[in-house]
């Protein structure tokens, strides 16, 4: 594990709004205080692997890293990417399973981290812990569902990659040229996100591009026209 301690003080978390487990009561929050333990992961190291036994639980407190799942064949999808205030490991350490995907980080990440024994004696202690465990786990179901429809229900990488571009915008910035969002991701990974090529990504991207779909700036991408976009998506 690539990784070290930090110290960090989650009373004055920018991303406690929208947390895991940040509202506790005072004799919860004290406690969970207590079993957590501050890391942080440079950009391409791995915070647990699929198929590993589970650890424990990794809240994302900055930076970003990916999701992934790989076939025997060395073929690997991108599930997701994961932002601050998104736990990591949950589905795991609820169940006691190993780890359904490999998570990386796209950037330099900080993370509390709680071992999964303290974690279940925690939950039990407090069971008012379980609607917020409830909301991520309700939040993560939604997101593989879209996965599922962008690569599936999409006749064509034209669509998987218009309907891609449409979920990513929703937690993107409104400006007056448009809807601008950050791909840390390159071809080839936004290509292993949809089930496609990088060569067919990136004529893809060209073409969005032709057709004022969307605008490229180097990691930056805007959409003037989501309608517009939403329409090649099939929506």
């Amino acid at each position: 594990m690539h990784c070290h301690g930090v110290e960090r003080n989650c009373q004055t978390c920018t991303v406690k709004e929208e947390g895991f487990l940040c509202h506790l009561a005072p004799a919860a929050a004290k406690e969970f205080e207590a079993i957590k333990s501050f890391l942080t992961y440079p950009s391409g190291s791995f915070l647990f692997l699929e198929k590993e036994p589970v650890r424990g639980i990794y809240l994302l407190c900055s930076g970003k890293a990916k999701l992934t799942m790989s076939s025997r064949g060395g073929k690997t999808l991108i599930l997701r990417l994961a932002r601050p205030g998104e736990t990591l490991g949950l589905v795991a350490a609820m169940s006691g399973s190993p780890y359904e995907a490999t998570v990386e980080a796209l950037e330099p990440c900080q993370v509390a981290f709680i071992r999964h024994d303290d974690f279940s004696r925690f939950i039990a202690r407090y069971p008012e812990a379980y609607q917020t465990i409830l909301r991520q786990l309700s939040a993560q179901y939604y997101g593989a569902c879209e996965q599922m429809r962008t690569i599936v229900l999409s006749t064509s990488s034209r669509e998987k990659l218009a309907r891609l571009i449409l979920h990513w915008s929703y937690e993107g910035r409104e400006t007056k040229e448009g809807t601008r969002i950050s791909v840390p991701l390159t071809h080839e990974q936004i290509a292993e996100c949809v089930g496609s090529t990088r060569e067919t990504v990136t004529r893809t991207l060209s073409e969005f591009k032709n057709r004022h779909l969307v605008m490229l700036k180097g990691a930056t991408m805007v959409i003037p026209d989501r309608a517009a976009l939403a329409a090649v998506g099939g929506d």
